[in-house]
């Protein structure tokens, strides 16, 4: 029974980083005599391969070819045009054999398994061949496919915001109600509801696009879920990214140990791993590259896991070490984005034979793990604590706010308090004012009281006086009636009168006359009046009457 796709490259004996890629001739003793005779001859020409395109990429490299090889070079093109054709019918009937017999290769050829692998799945073999890795055959979900179309999801909604953006340029997917759109969106939705603490992350759907574009969905549906299940991808892509923060960690010790140069420049630079590594780790290079080198290195990712993302990645840096430690920051990431993805667009044989030179030892990857699983643990320690410190800092400001208020109020109250006070001693000092008058009013009372004779006898003498004036006022009004009805009866006569001015002149000693003896009358009631008021004696500080 073949492992599990993940079983490790920690177990895979070329994972150690002091051994590089072997080429096809050269695999071990055990794997080569479980080798017919066909295929030993069919890995003799894929190691002859091998060489050729070694061979090319140092052409390449040298810019000064002379005019006299032209010639040759042209034959050994065309040589090995003619070999290639070959080799690929060769191909086709080694990976046919290694499909029927893939419970053996797996077994008992594992190391030349992987090394075919690197070379590449042929195109019309890879949707087999990525199932038979990952063991999706086997998986009890793929039946439930079709029930799981017809639920409702919660992040339908974000599913079809993403799809459209989703190899926009591709054939497949390209149109709203193109069937790669749907299909996707069918996946994606379906994942969604197998696994709902996940739900939908975007990047995923990279994945599953790739996917789709080798296999049928349901085969893609059961592919997706065992990579997200046996490939850390499930950890990638959950809300908190726990799993991107450690694969972050390992490429940066990666990067230090392997190109202090350009680890330091990128520091200097506040350049950070996240920004230009998180999009290789998520979407396995598939939003970097071109489908063809991407799906390469996918080949690649099915077997070893994401031990090829941290190759390909250093591959990438040590590449291009010399241009980058020119640049600035916006420099680089320019050339990140522009540069970087077409540089083996014709040849990804290259990118995968650097990418298989770089030293990665997994001892020391799980080594990095545990650090970080010890720095993580510490990390939110010190976030608890953090939390539990502005918690009470929240609580104690909340207190001194209360005791701020609590001060202003008793504050604002000793002044009501103040004022109260003040009006309280004019209250009590005008209380003692009214009280001291009171008493003297008190004292006159009783003095008057005292002597009811001359109170009663004062009374009877203001009481003669009153009724001695209304008769002197009432005999006054009458005389002055008396003098107006002879002046009115002096007009009636005023043209029998010889001279004018006689009349204005009686009229005026009338109204002198009047007024004298008015005037007379009231001189005698005031002095008699003030004689009385004079002999009673006054209140105590009352001011003593004196008539005007």
């Amino acid at each position: 029974e073949p492992r599990p796709a993940m079983a490790s490259p920690a177990a895979s004996p070329d994972s150690s980083s002091h051994e590089g890629p072997s080429a096809p001739g050269g695999s071990p003793t055990s794997d080569s005599e479980n080798l017919s005779p066909d295929e030993l001859e069919l890995l003799a020409k894929l190691e002859e391969q091998n060489r050729l395109l070694e061979a090319d990429s140092k052409s390449m490299r040298s810019v000064n070819g002379s005019r006299r090889n032209s010639g040759s070079s042209l034959v050994s093109s065309s040589s090995a045009s003619s070999n290639l054709s070959h080799l690929e019918e060769d191909t086709w009937i080694l990976w046919g054999r290694i499909v029927n017999e893939w419970d053996e290769w797996r077994k008992k050829k594992e190391k030349l398994l992987k090394e075919l692998i690197r070379k590449g799945i042929p195109h019309h073999f890879r949707a087999i061949v990525w199932q038979l890795l990952c063991s999706a055959a086997e998986l009890p979900l793929k039946a439930q496919y079709s029930e799981l179309l017809r639920m409702s999801s919660p992040c339908e909604r974000l599913i079809r915001r993403d799809i459209a953006r989703t190899y926009p340029e591709h054939d497949f997917f390209k149109g709203q109600d193109s069937l790669g759109q749907e299909v996707l969106f069918n996946v994606m939705k379906a994942y969604s509801l197998v696994d709902r603490e996940v739900g939908y992350c975007q990047g995923s759907a990279f994945i599953v696009g790739l996917l789709l574009m080798q296999m049928p969905e349901e085969e893609a549906f059961s592919v997706f879920v065992r990579l997200m299940q046996e490939y850390r991808l499930r950890e990638l892509f959950k809300p908190s990214m726990a799993e991107l923060g450690l694969c972050i960690y390992q490429f940066e010790f990666l990067l230090q140990e392997q190109l202090p140069e350009l680890n330091v420049h990128f520091r200097s630079q506040s350049f950070l791993t996240s920004m230009y590594a998180s999009s290789w780790f998520l979407t396995l290079f598939l939003t970097t590259f071109p489908l063809p080198v991407a799906t390469r290195v996918f080949d690649i990712f099915m077997y070893e896991g994401l031990e090829i993302v941290f190759r390909v990645g250093m591959a990438l840096l040590q590449f291009n070490q010399a241009e980058l430690v020119q640049l600035d920051m916006e420099g680089m990431s320019q050339y990140f984005q522009k540069v970087i993805p077409h540089q083996f667009d014709s040849c990804p044989d290259k990118l995968i034979l650097r990418a298989c030179q770089v030293k990665y030892n997994p001892r020391k990857m799980k080594r990095l793990e545990k650090e970080y699983a010890a720095l993580k643990s510490k990390e939110m320690e010190e976030q608890i604590e953090i939390k539990r410190l502005r918690s009470e800092n929240r609580l104690l400001k909340q207190r001194i706010e209360t005791l701020e208020k609590g001060q202003v109020t008793r504050a604002q109250e000793a002044e009501e308090n103040d004022v109260i006070r003040r009006e309280l001693a004019l209250v009590r000092q005008r209380c003692s004012s009214a009280t001291e008058s009171l008493r003297r009013a008190q004292s006159t009372i009783r003095e008057l009281q005292g002597n009811p004779r001359l109170t009663e006898e004062f009374v009877a003498h203001l009481e003669t006086e009153l009724e001695r004036s209304r008769l002197r006022e009432s005999e006054t009004l009458g005389a002055l009636k008396e003098m107006q009805d002879k002046v009115l009866d002096m007009e009636k006569r005023q043209p029998l009168l010889p001279d004018e001015s006689s009349v204005v002149r009686l009229q005026e000693e009338l109204q002198e006359l009047a007024l004298s003896d008015l005037g007379d009358t009231w001189q005698v009631r005031h002095g008699d009046t003030g004689d009385k008021w004079q002999g009673v004696p006054a209140a105590p500080g009352c001011p003593k009457c004196v008539p005007t």
